[in-house]
């Protein structure tokens, strides 16, 4: 047996080169390294804090989703823990089955009051959501209709449907409005779907135009709340609260890794509706359920996001000084109107290199380039935190002006 093993090990590899061959001429990521340019799965070494460290060195955040900064608080930790101790660490199941939680319910009939929703259902991942929900809400002779920038998982979800996808320009409701009109006669339902928020550049989708078109054909609408819940609107709760539309958007979705400081997403809607997909979707039904500890963490800041309006308040105050600082170096910020505020460079190589330099002089920033986003559009991603102080803004300021002089994008201050 012994003799015959190795054999059989090197013939199983020679039957699967072939197909394992578009990995071996795949060598992006191989070159990046070589050149010095590869910025991603950057292994961090603590919280995701105002400051972290890396490679051993402290350095200034920029790269976060940690909106209200509560991914290391206290309060949050400590709900975890207690939930751990009296849950432990896992559900062993799906929802379907052994895995629904009291803890879980009280999350749902939480985030259901907070988004003055009928009803909200808890998946284990955000991507989770849109990937499930979209698939078993949208059958054969359906439509829907996507934003051209939709994140990947709406786009994902949309395939995995039964029904036709259709993509219109972003934040452009006029080429909207044409395919649908376009579809009208032939269509069995419509679904809208978009970002409230998109998360690359930080532009907010224009919802009131957007739900009237869809309203004018019959068509429902959704929105991907991720980076907009607890950072939108009056109370936190979005886009749709921000442009005085919450009862006009029929479903909305949200995370808990952004704002809420955990892991996990939620879709809030009309009970009948709420019903149908947790009784369909299949992300949720064949998935275990979420962790005990993590929903633990989203109702503690769920708790804290309701009870300190001014971490909002912070977060906006940080925002409008860091993307005026970017702006006076003559850096181009796109359509931001968010904590997500980009520095738009142009090409894949003078991105990486920037993230590259800043990291050396310790601010962390994120890379996103072709296909993340069209060609010559590579841009550093960057956000705030409400607890990001003044003075560690204005060091990642000086040290984006040092590199962007560097590289040619900064020839003057104040230009």
């Amino acid at each position: 047996m012994s003799k015959v093993a190795p054999v059989r090990a090197k013939t199983n590899s020679m039957r699967a080169s072939s197909f394992f061959e578009k990995c071996e001429r795949d060598t992006r990521a191989e070159r990046a390294r070589q050149a010095g340019l590869y910025v991603f799965f950057r292994e961090i070494q603590s919280a995701q804090d105002p400051e972290i460290t890396l490679g051993g060195r402290r350095m200034i955040m920029l790269g976060s989703n940690n909106y209200l900064g509560l991914t290391n608080d206290n309060r949050v930790k400590e709900a975890s823990v207690a939930a751990i101790r009296k849950y432990g660490t896992g559900c062993a199941g799906s929802r379907w089955l052994n895995g629904t939680l009291d803890l879980h319910v009280e999350l749902e009939e939480r985030i259901a009051s907070f988004m003055r929703r009928d009803a909200a259902l808890t998946f284990a991942t955000g991507f989770q959501v849109n990937l499930g929900v979209i698939a078993c809400l949208v059958g054969k002779g359906d439509k829907v209709y996507l934003d051209r920038q939709d994140h990947a998982c709406i786009i994902d979800g949309a395939r995995l449907s039964f029904g036709e996808i259709r993509k219109f320009r972003h934040n452009d409701t006029d080429d909207l409005r044409r395919q649908i009109s376009n579809d009208a006669a032939t269509t069995k339902g419509r679904l809208v779907v978009v970002d409230g928020v998109f998360s690359m550049e930080g532009d907010i989708a224009p919802l009131p135009e957007i739900v009237a078109v869809a309203r004018e054909f019959e068509a429902a609408t959704m929105v991907d709340d991720a980076h907009g819940i607890g950072v939108l609107g009056e109370n936190g709760r979005g886009t749709g609260e921000h442009f005085g539309l919450e009862d006009e958007v029929d479903l909305v979705m949200g995370t808990f890794s952004k704002s809420m400081a955990s892991v996990g997403g939620f879709i809030v809607g009309d009970s009948p509706v709420i019903d149908y997909i947790r009784h369909n979707a299949r992300t949720l039904i064949f998935s275990a359920a979420p962790p005990p500890a993590s929903a633990a963490a989203a109702l503690a800041a769920l708790d804290i996001m309701e009870s300190e309006p001014e971490r909002r308040e912070r977060l906006w105050e940080n925002t409008r000084f860091f993307a005026e600082g970017l702006r006076s170096l003559g850096l181009d910020t796109g359509g931001s109107q968010t904590p997500v505020v980009p520095a738009i460079v142009g090409d894949n190589s003078t991105a990486a290199t920037m993230v590259r330099r800043l990291q050396e002089e310790d601010v962390f920033v994120n890379c996103v380039y072709t296909p993340g986003v069209p060609p010559g559009r590579a841009l550093l991603r960057m956000s705030l935190m409400a607890t990001h102080t003044t003075a560690q803004l204005s060091r990642a300021l000086d040290a984006i002006e040092k590199v962007g002089r560097e590289v040619g994008l900064v020839r003057a201050v104040g230009v």
